[in-house]
């Protein structure tokens, strides 16, 4: 008997997400972190722990390898999760539509966190989509205890039909909060037990339209048990006398519901929630959108519900305009839409104002905007200040996604498209100007060291293959710090805390046959200036290859220990002219403007922030007038 089963406790989204995994059974997750699904993992073997339940949990390499893995398990009869966000569904689309095909036999549950907004996001693509493309369940919470009872949902669904099922919860429902009452854990004694079966688990084409057709029949049947299940799609309202009415998913949903409460309107509007957004449960949304003249349908980030009803004369939405075709549909959002709808409709007398009114008040406050930035004392930051010192305007520089994006600010990111295309984009720029037989300007592609194992090794192989030659810059800040501080391969820290096997970045770029590979501290600013130089030399020398710099020091987010170790606290002395290059060049949020120079408009002195200053001495280089200093004791 667990000693948690019964007891109510306030838990972020995706925490709940996690003690769903263990309620349901879970036996081995798989994951690649990103953001809104990072604290899924960790949670799931934190409850694991707490209720003495051996689990598997590993932070793969990227979703393609975590998808398979956990699809592998679950073909033993094992219970298994691949936990990602939307834009790692990308990543592993491949196996995800075999997956549908060859189905699972233990319950196989995808996790896609998306990311309306986007907030930290490639694109703002939505995961129900994907189902529909790759013919799998989907189901769409909207709360973060919904989302825990979700799961032992799914995995009963997948069960039943031998299917992987998906679970997407949104921004929204990741990070709030919200109370539940813990169940008791389910454990499975379960032995792996592969039983071989080549037409299904290795099909051919011939065998794969049988599998195809299987699908379908599945599908079919998963169809009637949404209609006639009302546990995640029910009707809120039924018997208000209305000629409008609203359908709603996910998060919205509960949106909704507050904004409708909270103007004393909730009673009067009939609203069906949907929580099993694919297969369509036809007869279950045309038949209430049937008895309405005008019916609202809210979801996001996109227009899935929506696209597949027939009614097409009757629906408001994304399609006609009613609510916007983008970004996040947050409170002030819907509460215009509402408005503006239930006026029409003869709901509501006038519209409401409150929204407009919060607004107003928001602006009249004059907050400043303030863009994103590397944190101070980030080596990140040394080296792009010394690869655009070093290169200048001339240089191509392509990146790619992770704190290091934020390297746009010192206009050294000149492209950033997805994990590992900082490697493949260079390879693409050399070619193309070698084509022309002429000059080839500096090329520098940058990546951080997670980023490099989930996506650069193939593109580094394929570029040493094509006799590429450029500069790669690996930014190791030694853990994957935009996500959580969640460990890289080159660690060998397991995601429960246990130790693996340590892959060194170095190792891994000369088994892929660099030639040129150097370990340097961003920190020590003129080092990386000569070692960039000799591996520009390298680039252009008659046996050259790609030349690998690794750019280590720690991140001082995560080793604050190794921060305090090398104190170097500035001061700005008289030198200081104001002409703010420092601030421009540099770009650290602790060299802030100070008084204005008497006499020179727009000018202001730098002056140290010591709230946020890292005391790194970092900037010391940047000023040629030499106005940054070390502080004397």
């Amino acid at each position: 008997m667990s000693d948690f089963a019964g007891k109510t406790m306030v838990l972020l989204g995706n925490e709940a997400i996690g003690r769903g995994l263990v309620e349901a059974g879970c036996q081995l997750a798989m994951s690649y972190p990103g953001t809104p699904s990072s604290e899924i993992l960790p949670s799931f073997v934190r409850f694991a722990r707490v209720e003495n339940i051996d689990v598997h949990s590993e932070w793969s390499a990227n979703e393609k390898v975590a998808f398979e893995e956990a699809l592998a398990a679950s073909y033993t009869g094992k219970r298994t999760t691949v936990i990602m966000k939307q834009v790692g569904m990308n990543v592993a689309a491949d196996p995800m539509m075999s997956s549908a095909y060859t189905g699972v036999k233990g319950g196989f549950l995808i996790i896609t966190a998306d990311d309306p907004g986007p907030h930290s996001s490639q694109t703002e693509q939505d995961t129900r989509m994907f189902a529909l493309f790759a013919k799998i369940p989907a189901l769409d919470p909207a709360s973060p205890d919904e989302a825990r009872r979700m799961v032992p949902y799914a995995y009963e669904l997948s069960e039943k039909y031998e299917i992987p099922v998906i679970m997407r919860p949104s921004l929204r429902v990741c990070h709030g909060r919200e109370s539940s009452t813990l169940e008791e854990p389910t454990v499975l004694d379960r032995p792996a037990n592969f039983v071989k079966d080549t037409h299904r688990w290795a099909a051919t084409p011939r065998y794969r339209l049988k599998l195809h057709q299987q699908l379908n029949e599945k599908l079919a049947r998963i169809t009637e048990d949404f209609e006639a299940d009302t546990t995640f799609n029910f009707v809120d309202n039924a018997d208000a006398k209305s000629s409008f009415a609203i359908i709603a998913a996910g998060m919205p949903y509960a949106t909704i519901r507050d904004i409708l409460k909270e103007h004393g309107a909730f009673e009067r509007v009939p609203i069906l929630k949907i929580g099993t957004a694919f297969p369509y449960p036809k007869k279950t949304i045309e038949g209430f959108a049937s008895k309405y003249d005008k019916v609202l349908v809210v979801e996001e980030p996109d227009a899935v519900i929506e696209l597949q009803l027939s009614m097409r004369n009757r629906v408001m939405g994304r399609h006609d305009g009613t609510v916007p075709d983008a970004g996040e549909l947050t409170g002030e959002v819907l509460t215009d839409v509402l408005s503006k709808v239930l006026t029409d409709a003869g709901v509501i007398d006038e519209p409401w104002a409150i929204s407009k009114d919060l607004r107003e008040v928001v602006n009249d406050l004059e907050i400043p905007v303030r863009p994103a930035s590397l944190c101070p004392g980030c080596p990140h930051r040394s080296s792009f200040y010394t690869i655009r010192k070093l290169f200048g305007k001339k240089g191509i520089y392509t990146s790619d996604i992770g704190c290091y994006t934020l390297g746009l600010n010192l206009d050294a990111v000149d492209t950033c498209l997805d994990m590992g295309a900082a490697i493949s984009m260079a390879t693409g720029f050399y070619h193309a100007y070698n084509h022309d037989k002429g000059d080839i300007p500096p090329i520098v592609a940058t990546i951080g060291d997670s980023t490099f194992y989930h996506g650069g090794l193939p593109a580094l192989a394929g570029a040493i293959y094509s006799d590429a030659r450029y500069i790669l810059v690996i930014l190791d800040n030694l853990v994957t710090a935009m996500t959580g501080m969640q460990p890289t391969l080159a660690l060998g820290v397991q995601a429960d805390g246990t130790l693996g096997t340590v892959l060194p970045l170095e190792d891994a770029c000369k088994g892929l046959g660099a030639r040129f590979v150097r370990v340097q501290d961003p920190y020590d600013q003129d080092g990386m200036r000569d070692v960039l130089k000799e591996a520009q030399e390298h680039c252009r020398g008659p046996e050259g290859r790609v030349a690998v710099i690794i750019a280590r020091h720690g991140c001082l987010i995560n080793d604050k220990a190794a921060a305090r170790a090398n104190v170097s606290p500035v001061t700005i002395n008289d030198n200081c002219n104001g002409c703010g290059l420092c601030r421009k060049t540099f770009e650290c949020t602790a060299l802030v403007k100070g008084d204005p120079v008497e006499g020179k408009e727009g000018r202001f002195y730098t002056v140290i922030d010591r709230r946020v200053c890292a005391d790194c001495g970092q900037c010391i280089p940047v000023c040629n007038r030499g106005a940054i200093q070390l502080l004397e004791n």
